[in-house]
């Protein structure tokens, strides 16, 4: 992770649909209009919480080292493959090699696809990977462990809707992509950094999609926005709407968050003030550097979930767990349950 600045412009953020042929499909994610849950819905999902679920099955091993190409990131992805092959997600491994600056490494992408046969898919994303640090082992709860824990209770969670929503057909699915080698190994360069959103925004970009069809499009234009989850478990965390793409996305994060603390299922949580979503827009400087840039090249639209400032513990040995705020996070996950929900109609 770097917060050096970046400017928008440099990276081409209009959408353009290139191609040949009828590809209105793909224009439906700008019109598309997530369907509001009432309170007593909102409740329903609330209550669907359980912190040892989520802090001894989901999180715990995860708590570990798991720099690429060692033993502990290749238990993170055993964790992950196994927890979503047990709900019936079409679970494929984006495998490939890439030198860095301590020599050739492997590196996998998990992408779990709820429905394949659907056109479109919300994206939600984290990396699983962890910092190398010489003098240290660095096991990065809130980088990214946490993250990677919040999207396994999600699909968790809300596995019973998704059963339901499948039967009907419908042509937006959830699809979780987990990155391997978002950290640098030595100084965050181009080339040392975000390995795996690097590789698997150039391979969904030379996959057809739909499948067998002539008209030019390919996974990435089946992407109708990717949430990136990042630098998440802290307490008292401040997101912001970076991208006017999906302001309004944001800005229902920020109504859910008020009609739950409304209603008081918000735990340590304002019951008059959101704590977590800001209204405050932010300009187009002082982004972080993430997984989300090789993706926003090439067209996909982008909500980035990552607090400013970063966590006091980012990059240091204090990342360990010790210091994740649990409540928060329990807040946020319910947050993010009637926030998927909602865009993807569920039956709730």
């Amino acid at each position: 992770m770097n917060a050096a600045a970046f400017t928008l412009a440099i990276l081409g953020l209009h959408w353009c649909m290139c191609t040949n042929g009828d590809n209105s499909w793909t224009l439906k994610k700008l019109t598309h209009k997530p369907r509001s849950l009432s309170q007593e819905r909102m409740k329903e999902l609330s209550d669907l919480s359980n912190h040892d679920r989520l802090t001894k099955v989901e999180l715990a091993p995860m708590l570990m080292p798991r720099v690429p190409g060692t033993a502990g990131n290749t238990k993170c992805q055993q964790h992950i493959i196994s927890r979503l092959q047990n709900l019936d997600w079409e679970i494929e491994l984006d495998e490939f090699e890439e030198n860095t600056p301590y020599g050739t490494k492997p590196f996998t992408n998990i992408i779990a696809t709820w429905d394949p046969h659907a056109p479109r898919r919300l994206v939600l994303a984290c990396h699983f990977d962890s910092k190398y640090f010489k003098d240290f082992e660095f096991i990065g709860a809130t980088d990214s462990a946490v993250p990677c824990a919040m999207i396994l209770d999600l699909a968790y969670t809300l596995d019973k809707y998704l059963k339901k929503e499948r039967k009907q057909a419908q042509d937006v699915t959830l699809q979780l992509l987990f990155f391997d080698g978002e950290e640098a190994f030595r100084d965050w360069t181009d080339t040392d950094s975000i390995y795996g959103a690097r590789h698997l925004s150039q391979a969904m970009k030379n996959r057809v999609h739909p499948m067998n069809n002539e008209d030019g499009t390919n996974l990435l234009h089946g992407i109708d926005m990717l949430v990136l989850l990042d630098l998440i478990g802290a307490a008292n965390p401040r997101f912001s709407s970076y991208f006017d793409g999906t302001s309004k996305m944001f800005d229902r994060l920020i109504r859910i968050e008020k009609t739950l603390a409304k209603q008081d299922l918000l735990v340590s949580h304002s019951k008059t003030a959101n704590q977590y979503f800001n209204t405050r827009r932010r300009g187009h400087n002082g982004i972080a550097e993430d997984d989300h840039i090789p993706f926003m090249k090439k067209g996909v639209r982008v909500l980035h979930l990552i607090p400013m400032p970063f966590p006091d513990v980012w990059h240091t040995q204090s990342d360990d767990g010790h210091h994740v705020d649990h409540d928060t996070v329990d807040n946020l996950n319910k947050i993010m349950r009637v926030f998927v929900a909602e865009y993807l109609h569920l039956p709730v």
